[in-house]
């Protein structure tokens, strides 16, 4: 990712997480299809680009132990704000790479945090997800799909095959099921559909996949 784009990500998503209260907090269902896997999962587990904290309050009211990790410091301080009882909050991007021990999950949950990079970037992250699950572990995770026209599918200079340059210059990729194949190759597919997420204003096409490290 060029440093225009990461400084034009940084920028985009510390100002969209400026301050959330934990009522006003929503997910969707998206977990419950997993959720046998998630309830019998004995390590704490990894909320990868955790945003707002959808994913964790879900997972904090299942009663599970949750690290939530995201790129931008304000999403940091809220979730540190609004759920005092997760086991850690951390900044980091992972353009740097993870900062855990190999095989230190069962469980990574990557909500929408996945297709904002380069084919390189998503290679190198993929690559790092698959290092810090156990054997046997599962990486549970939402990327874009190709047919998300409403939120920027399409739109804006193509910098390489399916991925856009927003208007702030922020890139974001959309996956068609062969990219969800390709780059999640050395991962054995539990669970690979096309759905629509209807949590937002507009309705969002996207994969939703369970892939086991094998």
């Amino acid at each position: 990712m060029s440093k225009i784009s990461r400084e034009s990500s940084l920028r985009y998503w510390d100002n969209a997480h400026r301050e959330y209260k934990r009522e006003n907090i929503m997910y969707d269902d998206w977990l419950e299809s997993f959720d046998e896997m998630i309830m019998n999962c004995k390590k704490p587990i990894l909320d990868l680009g955790c945003g707002s904290g959808n994913d964790t309050k879900y997972l904090i009211e299942k009663g599970k132990e949750v690290i939530s990790c995201d790129q931008s410091q304000n999403a940091i301080n809220n979730i540190k704000k609004n759920f005092p009882e997760v086991k850690d909050a951390i900044c980091f991007n992972m353009l740097d790479g993870i900062p855990f021990e190999d095989a230190s999950f069962e469980v990574i949950i990557a909500d929408l945090c996945l297709h904002y990079f380069d084919e390189e970037d998503t290679k190198a992250i993929v690559s790092e997800i698959r290092r810090i699950l156990m054997p046997g572990g599962h990486l549970i995770f939402r990327v874009n799909s190709v047919k998300d026209v409403a939120h920027g599918a399409g739109q804006g200079p193509e910098v390489e095959r399916h991925v856009f340059e927003m208007e702030g210059k922020e890139i974001k990729r959309f996956f068609d099921e062969d990219d969800v194949r390709r780059f999640f190759g050395d991962f054995e597919f539990e669970y690979l559909n096309e759905e629509i997420m209807t949590r937002y204003q507009k309705s969002k096409p996207l994969f939703k996949v369970c892939a086991r490290k094998i």
